[in-house]
């Protein structure tokens, strides 16, 4: 017998729904683990830049503080020399003596130091070849002034050992140089010479009549010479037949047959006289020093009174001899 039974209709729609129901909690429960997965996998990267920490247990610092390579660390950036150069005073001037002097780190025998003096404009002034000792150390003597010393500012001294790799430059001030040369009055006369010095200095000049010379003081920084130029009606070496005799020079009190007379003319003659660190006094000796004799000039003076006397007696009819 078929039996036919009837379904409550608010009964299906509670099933379907229960069924829907159960199907969207299946779907949220794969859709969850991947969703946090995701996002635990995210959260750990960001907080791998603040809170990581290094295999010793430190705080290694955030990526973004660094670049790509970096350890974190400021690197700085240092060169050595192979090669030293210095002067021995940062200024000079006209006439002084620079003593440049240095090391190396390497010997090399009897090859040389190559040193260039550049002026403040980069003309060369000097170039030399300086010897190395075996204690890897140079030095070596200049004397400021000359032609190409004209320019005061910054002279630069460049040396070179071997290659370029082993330089070293360094600079000085310079005060300029006169090539014109100097000019100086000699004490007790009415004349003046023309001088110039290297490695000194010129305190005084006088003329002396007993020994018939001119007696220069200076005050010397070193090996050097001076260069003076002497009006002949000032001071004159002259044989008996009226030609021209040498003169005779001392350095404190010693003979110097070193010098030279490097010009003469009708006017004037000019010597160039070496001297040793240490020296104060030049004399140079002739044979004529003309100087102002105070008895001529008495002399001069009596005569003009007397003249004086003349005339006033003359214009007055004063008399000088005694009444009869």
């Amino acid at each position: 017998m078929l039996i036919y039974s009837q379904t409550d209709p608010t009964v299906v729609n509670a099933s379907v729904k229960a069924l829907v129901l159960f199907g969207i909690l299946i779907s949220s429960a794969g859709i969850v683990p991947a969703f946090a997965a995701s996002s635990s996998a995210n959260g750990s990267n960001s907080m791998s830049n603040t809170t990581a920490t290094s295999a010793e247990g430190g705080l290694v610092p955030p990526a973004y503080t660094t670049s790509p390579g970096s350890s974190g660390a400021v690197s700085t950036t240092t060169s050595t020399s192979t090669i030293s150069v210095a002067t021995d005073k940062q200024s000079y001037n006209d006439g002084d003596k620079i003593t440049v002097s240095g090391t190396t780190q390497d010997y090399m025998g009897d090859t040389p130091l190559t040193l260039i003096l550049r002026n403040p404009i980069g003309n060369v002034v000097k170039i030399d070849q300086v010897p190395v000792g075996p204690d890897k150390t140079f030095s070596t003597s200049l004397t400021a002034g000359g032609a190409l010393w004209q320019a005061a500012g910054t002279y630069s001294i460049y040396v070179q050992f071997g290659g370029p790799d082993r330089s070293a430059t360094t600079t000085f001030q310079f005060s300029g140089s006169h090539m014109g040369g100097n000019t100086f009055p000699v004490d007790g006369t009415n004349s003046s010479v023309t001088y110039s010095i290297t490695n000194g200095k010129v305190l005084d000049i006088k003329a002396d009549q007993n020994s018939k010379s001119l007696i220069v003081s200076i005050q010397s920084s070193g090996d050097g010479s001076l260069t003076i130029t002497m009006p002949r009606s000032l001071i004159d070496a002259k044989k008996i037949d009226g030609t021209d005799d040498q003169y005779f020079v001392l350095n404190d009190d010693q003979e110097n047959d070193q010098f030279q007379e490097t010009h003469t003319t009708a006017s004037d003659r000019t010597l160039q006289i070496p001297f040793s660190d240490g020296t104060s006094q030049i004399e140079i000796i002739g044979t004529i020093v003309n100087i102002p004799e105070f008895g001529t000039i008495a002399v001069m003076v009596l005569a003009i009174a007397i003249i004086s006397i003349i005339v006033v007696s003359t214009r007055t009819g004063l008399r000088f001899t005694p009444k009869m």
